[in-house]
C-alpha cells in the first residue's frame, strides 16, 4: 500500500471482528513501533502486548466498559482481540541526556513523550498498512493497568492501542466536526501569514 494511502485511510477504530490477529502482522505492526525516532537514540518506549481474552477483559474493566455500553455503545476493549499497551520510560531519557555528549537543558521538553506519540502514530498505520485497524485510548482513563500487567515503577503507561479487523460504524461525534482547514494548521515563514 502506498504511504499516502495509510494516511488517508487511518481512522480510530473502536468496534473489531472477533477473529484474532494473524500473528505474523501483529509481530510486523510490533516491529514498526522500533523504527520510530527516539530523542538522543535513548530508546526508552516499550509495549506489552495483550492477546488473552482474560486480560483483554481485565482491562476493558479498569477502562470502565461496562459504562460505555451501558450508555448504549458496543464493547470495544473486550471485544479487539490485541491491546498494546504503549510505555514510556522517563528515566531512560534521564541518563542519556546526563551523558558527556547531551546538554541536559534540552530535557526542557519531554522526549519520551514525543517518542511515545511517534511510536503511536507507526503503530496505527502499520495496522493500517496490514489490512487492520486500530484505535487508542489514553492510559488517563484506566486506572490500574500498571499493576495488572506488572508494569515496573518509573514507566509511565501512554495508553493502550486495539488492533483487529474492523466492524463498519458511525462516525464519532468528534469526527462530525470534521477536521482544521489546511490554511488553519500551516503557516507559512511566520504565524500570521
Amino acid at each position: 500500500m502506498e504511504h499516502r494511502d495509510v494516511v488517508r485511510r487511518r481512522r480510530m477504530v473502536r468496534r473489531y471482528r472477533t477473529d484474532p490477529v494473524d500473528p505474523a502482522a501483529l509481530e510486523r505492526i510490533v516491529a514498526a513501533a522500533g523504527r520510530g525516532p527516539t530523542a538522543g537514540n535513548a530508546g526508552g518506549i516499550s509495549l506489552v502486548a495483550v492477546t488473552s481474552q482474560e486480560t483483554r477483559t481485565a482491562l476493558a474493566g479498569l477502562a470502565g466498559e461496562a459504562g460505555w455500553v451501558a450508555r448504549g455503545y458496543q464493547p470495544w476493549l473486550s471485544a479487539a482481540p490485541v491491546h498494546l499497551v504503549l510505555c514510556v520510560e522517563p528515566a531512560t531519557y534521564r541518563s542519556r541526556y546526563a551523558e558527556p555528549d547531551k546538554d541536559p537543558a534540552a530535557l526542557a521538553i519531554p522526549w519520551w513523550w514525543v517518542d511515545g506519540g511517534a511510536a503511536l502514530l507507526l503503530i496505527l498505520q502499520a495496522a493500517v498498512d496490514e489490512g487492520l485497524a486500530a484505535g487508542f485510548l489514553g492510559a488517563h482513563a484506566v486506572a490500574g493497568v500498571t499493576d495488572l500487567l506488572g508494569i515496573p515503577k518509573g514507566v509511565e503507561v501512554v495508553g493502550i492501542i486495539t488492533i483487529g479487523h474492523p466492524l463498519p460504524e458511525a462516525p464519532a461525534s468528534s469526527a462530525r466536526r470534521g477536521r482544521r482547514p489546511f490554511g488553519e494548521f500551516v503557516h507559512r515563514e511566520h504565524w500570521g501569514r
